[in-house]
């Protein structure tokens, strides 16, 4: 007899036999000797194939679609298997994520890491998936001219790693035929070409314009910046955002931002050395540290339920939805932001 509670030895599915051979019964509700019981979905697409496919199709996507994904790292004996990048890419919608622009950074910056290192982890489904997402922020950014420097790094990352994997490395660690690989690197090329080629046009405004603002607006917007190539890019708008963005103070703010708890850093400060050219200070320390990366909004893990999950903010004010089903008794304790580099982690075995 199967069991249709939350048993371990068994993932509550009932059977039943027709012509055809064995099909499988999903039930919404615990009595079994209720006759006017719901009857489920799959059940009537079984009934009905024809009327319903497109029905189906349609409610899978919705369900499965900017959800959530289960981190599985070992075998239990609840659960088998485990986990792989390749299935977090395509169970988690990162094509809705780059159409956010607090989440584009985000993506685009998981999606250089895997281009330097995991490409040849993922599996021929997750490869062609990651491809196709590539293609919406290239096409993102030639429309809406979001960040087209990050975009530019991902693709020579990305350039490099497949020049490598086809003619240095060997055929052997790609998945698919290496035609399909060399059309992907031309079209990389290709979108490389694009991007090389964009033009930003000058916007026209009837009213205020940033020039307008006074000094203090402008070296507040200029303090406001976490990276320097931004800073340095807007200075060379204006003469005056010129000798605003060479500021020495801007540039020590901008090192304490990123590398405050590195001992080389927080020396300087401590002995408060006033001739330290702090720009050529945030370019060497660059050399050997990482930026801190900030993100407007990220992925989360929720550390009692093992889940990794988009959380939609505004359906979490309105309906107190946590983005996945959590069982614990404060689920906003055990979030965890994830950053790209720890969703690389996450599923190293």
């Amino acid at each position: 007899m199967p069991f249709l509670g939350q048993d371990w030895r068994s993932p509550g599915w009932s059977w039943r036999k027709t012509e055809h051979g064995w099909k499988r019964m999903v039930y919404f509700g615990h009595e079994l000797e209720d006759n006017n019981r719901e009857i489920s979905l799959k059940e009537l697409i079984f009934q009905n194939r024809g009327v319903y496919n497109n029905i189906y199709l349609l409610c899978f996507s919705v369900v499965f679609r900017d959800k959530w994904i289960y981190v599985q790292k070992g075998s239990t004996k609840e659960r088998h298997g485990y986990c792989t990048l390749g299935e977090a890419l395509n169970r988690l919608d990162f094509s809705s994520a780059i159409q956010d622009v607090r989440r584009f950074n985000y993506v685009a910056k998981l999606f250089q890491l895997i281009a330097r290192s995991q490409l040849p982890s993922l599996s021929g489904a997750a490869q062609k998936n990651y491809f196709n997402i590539l293609e919406k922020i290239v096409r993102k950014v030639l429309e809406d001219h979001y960040n087209p420097r990050l975009v530019k790094e991902l693709l020579q990352d990305l350039n490099s790693t497949l020049h490598s994997l086809t003619l240095h490395v060997g055929r052997c660690v790609l998945v698919g035929n290496v035609n399909i690989w060399l059309c992907r690197l031309e079209t990389i090329v290709k979108w490389q070409q694009e991007l090389n080629d964009l033009v930003i046009p000058k916007q026209i405004y009837s009213g205020m314009s940033f020039s307008d603002l006074p000094l203090h607006m402008h070296n507040k917007i200029l303090c406001n910046l976490s990276d320097a190539f931004d800073i340095i890019n807007l200075g060379q708008a204006t003469p005056t955002l010129q000798v605003l963005s060479e500021n020495g103070t801007l540039w020590k703010k901008l090192c304490l931002f990123h590398f405050s708890d590195k001992l080389f850093c927080r020396n300087f400060v401590i002995n408060k050395n006033d001739n330290v050219d702090w720009k050529l200070m945030y370019f060497s320390l660059l050399k050997h540290y990482p930026m801190k990366e900030q993100y407007g909004d990220t992925l989360h893990f929720c550390k009692h339920c093992s889940i990794l999950f988009w959380k939609d903010r505004s359906v979490a004010l309105l309906f107190k939805d946590f983005g996945h089903p959590c069982t614990a008794s404060d689920p906003d304790s055990c979030l965890m932001p994830v950053s790209p580099q720890h969703f690389i982690d996450l599923f190293m075995f």
